[in-house]
């Protein structure tokens, strides 16, 4: 077990002591939504003054090799305590201030303490690190524990950015760019704080990459765009704007990473026209989109996402997406073994939001459990505010397997545009709600939807998308 030595003028948390195997675990400080659905909404549409709108919540980060007893100490006294996902299936152990967990492998895990209006605190257990790449290596850039101030870092070909536990990568604009940068006057976008172009570009380690000197809209924290991208186990937190877009690139990874953020457009993820992209094992909590998959005019199509094994927990946008932006075709995209702990949006939980001409196809949504929803899926033709081209597009081939809906009033709407663009060929296969089966009035479609199938039972044979077979049956035609 590993924890890591955090610079003294990072803030510690005021409602959480911590300790893993009774070794001291520092606990920090990051900016989140309020929970206030009208300051929470205020902060995605008062772009001028979005990061003023916030709260915080408490973090701490360790490595293990093996099962670990992690013991929280809370400023009052506990009343209840809950650990998310539930998937985990962790009873904690309240007695007194004091809450007891056995983790028993690495994952991102959330204790709320006292209900939902109680002090939050997410806990990263990192899977042991392997491999630390050399200081002394040429083609590693290296950050040791401490602060360490940047404006801009490009990586080209061959490169590692190595942000060790206890480093923290505060990243800023440049005098220059501070007395010029507009915050949000035709959002005027200055290029990334940290970027990985070229082939075989790596960032890893278990440091924080940290946004919060960035003007709001000022810059993405981390842009990714090349052949052979990989990012893994860091923290990213408090982007002024995107925190990941990937672009025009070919077999990336995203793996153990965290990101947390407040502030509006700070989306988690976005895949854009790229091709071959893993997302496992991931953490998200920002104000907009969690994980969304996009295509630009002229960028080429996407396909072939996978977003495995992902905890995520939604603020204001949408879960797991594909759109609003599909000018260029999107095919063979997963989403699978996810976990929707919070969504207290506006949007939708899981949504195809299809406002351009491309078509978008073989879609699948497997293995999703959902703890809190209101609106919990869409797919949608139609012109939106983010349209760029003058027609609109077709979804076909949409399956939601094995995916679990909480009790209570939810909304499920299919929407195509017209009979030349269509929502077609969807399949609810073992969906629940409230641990009941979903039953089709409870599924709401337009005129132009067809090919709609519900069933419940055992799920049919597995397929991820480009024909990548599980092995369980013959792989589809």
């Amino acid at each position: 077990m590993r924890v890591f030595p955090w610079p003294e003028e990072e803030e510690r948390s005021r409602d959480f002591g911590l300790t893993v195997e009774g070794r001291d675990c520092v606990v920090l400080v990051t900016r989140v939504a309020p929970r206030d659905r009208a300051r929470r909404f205020r902060a995605m549409d008062d772009k001028r003054n979005s990061g003023a709108h916030f709260e915080t919540a408490s973090f701490a980060a360790f490595d293990m090799r093996g099962p670990v007893l992690v013991a929280a100490t809370c400023r009052e006294e506990v009343r209840m305590a809950r650990v998310l996902p539930t998937s985990a299936g962790i009873t904690p152990v309240v007695r007194g201030r004091s809450v007891t967990l056995a983790v028993a492998e690495p994952r991102p895990l959330t204790v709320e303490v006292n209900g939902e209006d109680g002090p939050v605190l997410h806990l990263f257990a990192n899977p042991f690190e392997e491999d630390v790449p050399d200081p002394r290596d040429p083609s590693v850039w290296w950050f040791g524990p401490g602060i360490h101030d940047v404006e801009r870092l490009v990586a080209g070909d061959g490169r590692t950015i190595y942000v060790a536990g206890g480093a923290v990568l505060r990243c800023g604009v440049g005098p220059a760019e501070e007395s010029t940068v507009s915050v949000y006057s035709g959002l005027r976008n200055y290029a990334p704080s940290i970027e990985l172009r070229g082939r075989g570009v790596t960032l890893r380690g278990r440091g924080i990459v940290d946004g919060s000197r960035c003007p709001t809209h000022a810059r993405c924290l981390l842009a990714a765009e090349g052949r052979d991208l990989a990012i893994d186990g860091v923290i990213l937190r408090d982007a002024s704007h995107w925190t990941l877009p990937i672009r025009r690139s070919d077999h990336v990874t995203v793996r153990n990473v965290k990101f947390l953020g407040h502030r509006a457009n700070s989306d988690g993820i976005d895949v854009v026209n790229s091709r071959d992209v893993t997302v496992e094992g991931c953490f998200l909590r920002t104000l907009d989109d969690l994980v969304v998959v996009k295509t630009d005019r002229g960028g080429g199509p996407a396909e072939r996402i996978a977003v495995r094994r992902c905890v995520l927990w939604n603020e204001v946008a949408h879960a797991l997406s594909i759109g609003a932006e599909t000018s260029e075709d999107v095919s063979g995209v997963l989403f699978a073994d996810c976990d929707v702990i919070r969504d207290r949006g506006r949007e939708w939980t899981l949504r195809i939001y299809h406002g351009d001409s491309a078509e978008v196809r073989d879609v699948r949504f497997e293995d999703i459990r959902i703890e809190e929803s209101r609106r919990a899926i869409s797919l949608f033709i139609g012109k939106t505010r983010w349209s760029r081209d003058a027609g609109r597009g077709r979804i076909r081939g949409v399956v939601f397997r094995n995916v679990r809906l909480p009790a209570g009033p939810l909304r499920i709407e299919l929407t195509g545009h017209d009979e030349a663009h269509m929502v077609e060929d969807v399949t609810f296969d073992d969906v629940t709600v409230g641990g009941a089966p979903l039953r089709p009035d409870a599924v709401t479609a337009n005129a132009h939807v067809c090919g709609v199938i519900l069933y419940t039972g055992p799920p049919g044979p597995r397929c991820d998308p480009g024909g990548r077979h599980d092995g369980s049956a013959p792989a589809p035609e």
